[in-house]
């Protein structure tokens, strides 16, 4: 597809030029002059920048009045660019340097990024395969042996005690018992 940068002529009075400021393009355009009023001339110019991947056959152009006239930038392939993308201005020039205009112009070679398809499939849960993960139980083995363990030390340290040594081995065996039924409900 191929742009268009419209340029007014003699839209506003004699000599007078109307051109946005700002044009983008990846690639050729147009630069559509259109005359408002008595035929003038019209000089396109590319600064240096612009003039590393575009080019205008011929600068200086005649446009009769009440008439339009489109003037092509060829631009060099994507691949030519010395760079992602390309700023510079294009001067439009009428009455002999009398008004004269810049455009702000853009070339872009960001790649356009395509659509992600997704797998509508994606969305759905998936099913896991019980032979491939550890059972619950067995990741609590260690845990529940270890609490047996501490249990029965707790309570052959109170079977021998006597006193305040059998109050705090009361103790001990109680906290065994809760570590061992913890474990048993958080990993089980």
């Amino acid at each position: 597809m191929t742009r268009t940068l419209g340029v007014d002529i003699n839209r506003s009075g004699l000599h007078t030029l109307d051109a946005p400021t700002t044009f983008e393009a990846d690639g050729p355009f147009v630069v559509e002059l259109r005359n408002h009023g008595e035929a003038s001339h019209v000089h396109l110019h590319l600064d240096d920048t612009l003039s590393e991947i575009a080019r205008i056959e011929a600068s200086n152009h005649y446009v009769e009045s009440e008439e339009a006239r489109g003037v092509q930038i060829e631009v060099r392939p994507r691949p030519e660019w010395p760079r992602e993308s390309i700023r510079g201005k294009l001067k439009v020039v009428t009455a002999h340097g009398g008004e004269t205009h810049y455009v702000d112009v853009t070339f872009d070679r960001t790649p356009e990024k395509e659509p992600v398809e997704v797998d509508p499939d994606l969305s759905k849960p998936q099913q896991t395969d019980d032979s491939s993960t550890p059972s619950t139980n067995l990741r609590a083995l260690p845990v529940v042996v270890l609490a047996a363990i501490a249990l029965l030390l707790a309570v052959g340290a109170l079977i021998t005690a006597d006193g305040i040594n059998f109050v705090m081995g009361a103790f001990a065996v109680l906290a065994g018992g809760l570590c061992a039924v913890a474990a048993y409900y958080l990993l089980g």
